[in-house]
């Protein structure tokens, strides 16, 4: 067993009641020793028990925000402290104040840590029968769009359970995002920087399912799901972009040429033309804008083209196979069209999902065992 003097427990609050005190009772229980507890702007009504806990347990070092700014700021603050005044401590582990996190849970996510130096994510299991219909949903869907748009698998993606070795935390302060979306932020720095993670298994906790979480399902799932897609969007702006730039240019080599090319020679003179230039486009739009990546600029576009030709002859194929198959006659104008927009638009999100996943994936960061 790990000596857990070493790690601080990171306990934002906002307008607590009688769980924080639980809360704080079960981390000391269970040997954490440093607590930095934040007061998000409470009411005034609320502040005794961020007050009275500070008093009876000089474990706690208290943060106080005037006013509410946010889960993500408040992390972000207790990170940028601990940075600050813990400089012998190895990691830091967060926790919510509202007693759904089993302090024997909070310890195995550290001893993993702490063995791994991997971020730790505590993941709860949604298909429990317990688990209210809202949460098993939206943590289902929301997995289901970061593994396919992402490019991450994730059980539990709102978990606020989470081990965080010091060598990550820097990188953190710098994530954009003071509400609930700070956290979904945090998950898709990880992915662009390449930070390994591990996840460990914990109980699966629903008090009065859930009612005093201060997560707007409307507000902060769109806050959630547009850092999500956002790749996505980019990417169609980018395939676009490229689109019109390639029709642009085969229409003016066509213009350009037609005096001394004719026929087949002229128009594949004028697509590949066209082609080349357009792709060039879109890789370094790609590179630099829509994945970000930190992947050299050869070995992206290596891998770019060794993606882009077999996909040009996969859609060939796939397109007149159906025609074939299917007994599409060329009269058929509507049923070729719905067969090439079925299969272009496969293809279209495969594509996004290769390049995100190998095209222009961030090297996993090396880590070694934190002690």
């Amino acid at each position: 067993m790990h000596d857990l003097t070493k790690i601080s427990v990171v306990l934002p609050s906002l307008d607590p009641d009688e769980k924080l005190i639980a809360v704080v009772d079960g981390l000391l229980e269970y040997g954490f020793t440093d607590i930095i507890l934040v007061n998000d702007g409470s009411k005034q009504e609320n502040l005794h028990y961020f007050l009275d806990l500070a008093a009876q347990h000089p474990e706690i070092n208290l943060l106080h925000h005037e006013v509410n700014k946010g889960k993500g700021a408040a992390l972000k603050n207790a990170f940028r402290w601990f940075l600050e005044n813990r400089p012998d401590s190895l990691g830091v582990v967060t926790v919510d104040g509202d007693n759904q996190h089993h302090p024997e849970d909070t310890r195995a996510c550290c001893e993993n840590m702490l063995e791994s130096g991997h971020v730790t994510l505590g993941c709860r299991d949604f298909t429990l029968d317990h688990v209210p219909p809202r949460s098993r949903f939206g943590n289902q869907t929301t997995s289901a769009i970061f593994k396919i748009f992402v490019g991450m698998t994730l059980s539990d993606t709102q978990t606020g359970l989470r081990a965080i070795p010091r060598s990550v935390l820097k990188q953190f302060c710098e994530v954009s995002g003071d509400r609930f979306e700070y956290e979904t932020n945090m998950l898709l720095a990880m992915k662009q920087y390449g930070i390994p993670f591990d996840e460990v298994k914990i109980r699966t906790v629903y008090i009065e399912e859930n009612k005093s979480s201060h997560f707007h399902p409307i507000r902060d799932s769109w806050r959630i799901y547009k850092l999500i897609l956002k790749h996505f969007f980019r990417y169609t702006v980018s395939a676009l972009a490229s689109s019109v730039v390639d029709i642009g240019l085969y229409a003016l080599l066509t213009s350009l040429l037609s005096d001394i090319l004719s026929g087949a020679l002229l128009t594949g003179v004028a697509t590949t033309g066209a082609r080349v230039v357009s792709s060039l486009m879109n890789f370094y739009v790609n590179h630099k804008m829509v994945f970000q990546s930190k992947q050299s600029t050869k070995t992206a576009m290596l891998r770019y083209y060794a993606l882009a030709v077999p996909q040009m002859l996969v859609q060939l194929l796939l397109t007149e196979g159906s025609y074939v198959l299917l007994n599409i006659g060329e009269d058929q104008t509507f049923l070729r069209t719905l067969i090439y927009t079925v299969v272009m638009t496969i293809l279209y999100v495969a594509s996004f999902m290769i390049q995100q996943r190998w095209v222009f994936a961030a090297k996993t960061e090396e880590t070694e065992e934190v002690r």
